[in-house]
């Protein structure tokens, strides 16, 4: 007997790629959508395609989506966003080992299409992600971003895409990045200790372009796949420029309160 599935999302805004999503999503015994307040009819396209919406507050990334979880009524729950498709080849295999789960967890290929190509390389493939998990043995970081799930005991691995169906422009995707890079610098001040030198700086992207670009074949995706790993390079860059500014600001004002004192 095969074991119930909830599939999860947090929503906002998304109703250009919702439908395809929830489509893909048809062969899951119920659909949790948790919005956190859309102004484009996210939430009425939802529930007009037959999934269970919950309004939620905004959390962050972690917290947000394990509230998603917890709203679950099985305990096997299949965690996609909302720009993201279930293949018909991830559908069978998902089936297929919920018959009889050999693991408590399942990660498999993420595959992001970026300027209207698939990147099947570097940066962007295979780009493992941790989706597909018994609820009672894992559970979403709390991570404000860069969210991750952490499972107890081993990951199986499912061979099948999860295709990301981005559909917004380039303009939008750096507003993405430059707001990602700004919750990551924060994150690394939170963290103390010592602030990122020139050398971190300078080598962190060089190091990333090298890793991603020629090593794992990056340039076999043209021109997309450049631009891909530019920004991604430029990311590094960026977040550790912006931890450097936070600790500045932050002794300025701290030294400034002692003088006035």
């Amino acid at each position: 007997m095969s074991h119930k599935l909830s599939a999860v999302l947090i929503t906002r805004d998304c109703a250009a790629s919702l439908a395809e999503t929830l489509t893909s999503l048809a062969f899951c015994d119920e659909i949790i959508v948790v919005d956190s307040g859309s102004a484009d009819g996210s939430d009425a396209l939802a529930r007009g395609m037959g999934a269970r919406v919950i309004h939620q507050d905004w959390l962050g990334f972690g917290p947000q989506k394990q509230f998603a979880v917890e709203q679950a009524r099985n305990d096997w729950v299949l965690c996609v966003d909302a720009d993201e498709i279930v293949s018909p080849e991830l559908r069978a295999q998902i089936e297929r080992e919920l018959t009889d789960p050999k693991h408590r967890a399942f990660e498999f290929p993420r595959c992001n299409r970026f300027l209207g190509r698939y990147l099947r390389h570097g940066e962007g493939y295979p780009d493992w992600s941790l989706r597909l998990f018994d609820r009672r043995h894992a559970r979403w970081s709390d991570d404000l971003v860069h969210e991750k799930v952490i499972a107890l005991g081993d990951v199986g691995r499912l061979t099948g895409d999860l295709l990301h169906h981005s559909e917004e422009t380039l303009e939008r995707y750096l507003a993405k990045q430059n707001h990602y890079t700004s919750l990551a610098a924060e994150a690394l001040c939170a963290e103390g200790g010592n602030l990122p030198s020139a050398a971190k700086l300078l080598v962190s992207p060089i190091f990333r372009f090298l890793k991603f670009y020629l090593l794992r074949l990056g340039f076999l995706d043209g021109v997309p796949g450049l631009i891909h790993i530019g920004i991604g390079c430029f990311n590094s860059f960026s977040k550790y420029a912006k931890a450097i500014e936070l600790r500045q600001r932050k002794d300025l004002w701290e030294t400034a309160n002692r003088s006035g004192d």
